[in-house]
């Protein structure tokens, strides 16, 4: 009877000796194992087995990356302007036994070391500069904080500032600023626009001055090309290409004259005399220019009837 209660209570013992030995780590986990108060090993994902009574389980590490918050705390900049930050912080455990051993508490480690950091990264910057450059801020505080947890056996992935209040004041100046800047540079883009546009008139204006003196250069050269063979026509002693140039000038004179807006009533004749002279000249040219018809020959008298009655010839007496 009592070898069969020893055995039993063996084999419980046993039993509870195999079930205190084993351990199951699960994923993303590690588990710090010590004996007799001293670390021995660390304990991976899946089947381990520790030895039993003397060994136990001192710390399950996360090894996934964590979040941690950055409460909100007042921060007074390089201008002494007060303004309220928060944000948020990840981390994520790369040595478990450093983790474990090296700080106590490692979140609220992290959370207290990544304000402090904020209030001196921030503190050491103008108020403009920390609304403008949140993302240098943001690469500042990263450095900071991952160096100042190397030791601790943790890699601190990023962090983000999530809010940065200023104060309502200067919110309000701050809006007042950002309106005279916006009306500025409106007022730069209008003057800009008249600019062009008074550029692009003032080109348009020359271009048509450039057009309208080359027409000018071009009709005078037209003209004094007109006048020159005028003048060799003279030279040589025929003035009726005077007299058609003349001629010609005149009837454009009087054409341009017929047909002004403002003239309604023309009354002629304007020195009919230099219009008959004109005209006269124009004959002549016209004349030499024109050959001669050849003459007529002379038509034979047509033949006299014999019995015809010759006409007589009534005095002024009657008879």
């Amino acid at each position: 009877m009592e070898l069969g209660i020893l055995v039993i209570a063996a084999f419980v013992l046993v039993v509870i000796l195999a079930i205190t030995s084993v351990r199951i780590v699960p994923q993303g986990f590690n588990f710090i194992v010590e004996r007799l108060g001293r670390y021995q090993e660390t304990l991976h994902p899946g089947f381990n087995v520790i030895f039993p009574v003397i060994s136990s389980v001192r710390a399950k590490v996360d090894m996934r990356e964590t979040v941690v918050d950055v409460p909100s705390q007042s921060v007074i900049t390089k201008d002494n302007a007060a303004v309220t930050a928060d944000g948020v912080l990840y981390f994520q455990v790369l040595d478990p036994m450093k983790a474990t051993y090296e700080v106590n508490d490692l979140q609220r480690a992290i959370q207290t070391l990544a304000m402090t950091t904020t209030r001196t990264v921030m503190g050491s910057m103008d108020l403009d500069e920390l609304l403008s450059q949140r993302e240098a801020i943001n690469a500042s505080l990263l450095r900071a904080v991952d160096e100042a947890t190397a030791s601790w056996g943790v890699r601190v992935t990023r962090i983000e500032l999530r809010d940065i209040t200023p104060p309502d004041d200067i919110v309000q100046a701050m809006g007042r600023q950002l309106k005279a800047e916006r009306l500025r540079r409106a007022q730069i883009l209008e003057a800009d626009a008249e600019k062009e546009s008074q550029i692009r008139i003032a080109q348009g204006k020359l271009e048509a001055a450039k057009l309208e003196a080359e027409a000018r250069e071009r009709l005078a050269e037209a003209e004094a090309k007109a006048t020159r063979l005028v003048s060799e026509a003279v030279a040589q002693g025929s003035n009726q290409a005077l007299g058609y140039f003349l001629g010609q000038k005149y009837m454009e004179a009087l054409k341009a004259f017929a047909a002004s807006p403002n003239q309604k009533t023309m009354i002629l004749p304007v020195e009919l005399a230099g219009v008959a002279g004109a005209l006269a000249g124009l004959g002549d040219l016209v004349r030499d220019v024109t050959p001669p018809r050849p003459a007529a020959p002379p038509s034979s008298p047509s033949p006299r009837n014999p019995w015809s009655v010759p006409p007589t010839t009534t005095g002024p007496d009657g008879e």
